[in-house]
């Protein structure tokens, strides 16, 4: 399926959505630049792309593929795809795979959810079979159980698997605990969120001889978005040209950055898809630009992970930083800000995991108060509120790594637990 040129994209979602032709009344007819057009407000767009009435799409579902996604607010929402724009999708994607590392011969097992119109798991098989290099695809899943999970990784010497971080680590967790690691593997390919350093230390205990990459960066919404770029930061990549447009926008003035090193909000524009058009489009992510003229970002974390604690905010990047200066010698596997209310105040509890049998009362002690510090003196205004009785002291509550909230249906770490009750 030919990528379409923006301008002819622009007039044929004025001209087929609804939404667009809404959007788009108060513009010429001639506006034909990303520049030209708002920015799409994500409740305006979900409220629109319903089930019943939709006014999204530019004709009625008689023939495609409809997927389950979050969006960036969590409330299950529809994607839909013709047979073409798929293709193209998983087309495009399998080739940036090779910029992951994905070589001839590769034996690759795809851990990622299956089931309840979850698109990770078929993308990724999808994105594998079109691929232009051969391999072996080992359809395993996320859900499937552990010690049959071991059992096909070591039958068949996988070289690669595929999953999400939280995943993956918990694959690594119960191999560490059984003593159990797997030198056959030569790549650890995640998607679908960040991989800290922490969680590096974990999957290089499970898989000593295995390199920890991205495997490309994408949503069942926005779509094609980054593809890998090889080095040592495995957060760069590169726009999908000419399959999509990745735009940085300056946070609060909504202008697009163009210098590197200045962090904004990643917005998506998708050249090939028209059932559903995706034009600047919010992928709720946060991003700086590391080349502008070679088109390679950095990911800096979802722009929505972030919490308030009284009059204080901050984001789950604040408490890894604090986590990363603190254990200098890499214990903590896993992190969560947990937010709970009582006695009339806010207050948060880090939720940090350590390996099983790391678990010595006084060193775990030292630990906490180390992270506690660091995170203190990077948001001075927390202890401020405490001391003038906004929040509760800042807590750790030590676990395991199986012991992290997921999302049940993704199988990805809900990095912020909100228990604050709503009534």
């Amino acid at each position: 399926m030919p990528v379409h040129q923006l301008p002819d994209l622009i007039r044929f979602a004025r001209h087929n959505s609804p939404y667009y032709a809404a959007l788009y009344a108060s513009l010429p007819p001639g506006a034909e630049r990303l520049t030209d057009l708002p920015v799409i407000d994500q409740g305006e767009f979900w409220q629109a792309n319903t089930l019943e009435n939709n006014r999204v799409l530019t004709e009625p579902l008689k023939e495609a593929v409809v997927f389950k996604t979050g969006g960036t607010s969590g409330a299950p929402k529809f994607s839909c795809y013709t047979r073409e724009e798929w293709q193209e999708f998983v087309t495009a994607f399998g080739h940036g795979m090779t910029e992951a590392g994905l070589r001839p011969g590769h034996r690759v097992a795809d851990l990622f959810y299956a089931g309840e119109l979850y698109a990770s798991f078929l993308f990724i098989l999808d994105s594998l079979a079109n691929a232009p290099v051969a391999n072996v695809r080992l359809p395993i899943g996320g859900a499937a159980p552990l010690e049959s999970t071991v059992t096909t990784l070591q039958d068949f010497a996988v070289q690669v698997v595929a999953g999400t971080p939280t995943t993956l680590c918990r694959l690594a967790d119960h191999l560490v605990s059984t003593g159990t690691q797997l030198p056959s593997m030569e790549l650890v390919l995640f998607g679908g969120e960040a991989l800290f350093d922490d969680q590096r230390r974990l999957l290089a205990a499970a898989f000593p001889n295995a390199e920890a990459r991205s495997l490309g960066y994408a949503s069942v919404d926005a779509g094609l978005l980054g593809c890998p770029v090889p080095g040592p930061d495995a957060r760069v990549h590169r726009a999908f040209t000419p399959h999509s447009v990745v735009e940085i926008l300056d946070e609060t003035t909504g202008e697009p950055i163009t210098e590197a090193g200045r962090p904004g909000r990643v917005v998506v524009t998708s050249l090939f898809r028209r059932l559903m058009p995706i034009i600047r489009y919010p992928a709720g992510d946060r991003a700086e630009w590391t080349d502008p003229e070679a088109g390679h970002f950095r990911i800096l974390g979802r722009a929505d992970e972030g919490v308030r604690v009284g009059p204080v905010s901050l984001y789950s990047q604040d408490a890894q930083d604090a986590v990363g200066q603190a254990d200098t010698d890499g214990r903590i596997t896993g992190m969560q800000l947990v937010v709970r209310r009582w006695d009339g105040r806010d207050g948060l509890v880090l939720r940090l995991a350590t390996a099983p049998g790391d678990d010595d009362p006084a060193e775990l002690e030292v630990l906490a108060k180390a992270v506690v510090t660091g995170l203190e003196d990077a948001r001075p205004l927390y202890p401020d509120s405490v001391r003038t009785g906004f929040v509760h002291p800042l807590a750790v509550e030590w676990v395991h790594h199986r012991d992290l909230v997921v999302n049940t249906r993704s199988g990805k770490l809900v990095r912020v637990v909100d228990e604050r009750p709503t009534a």
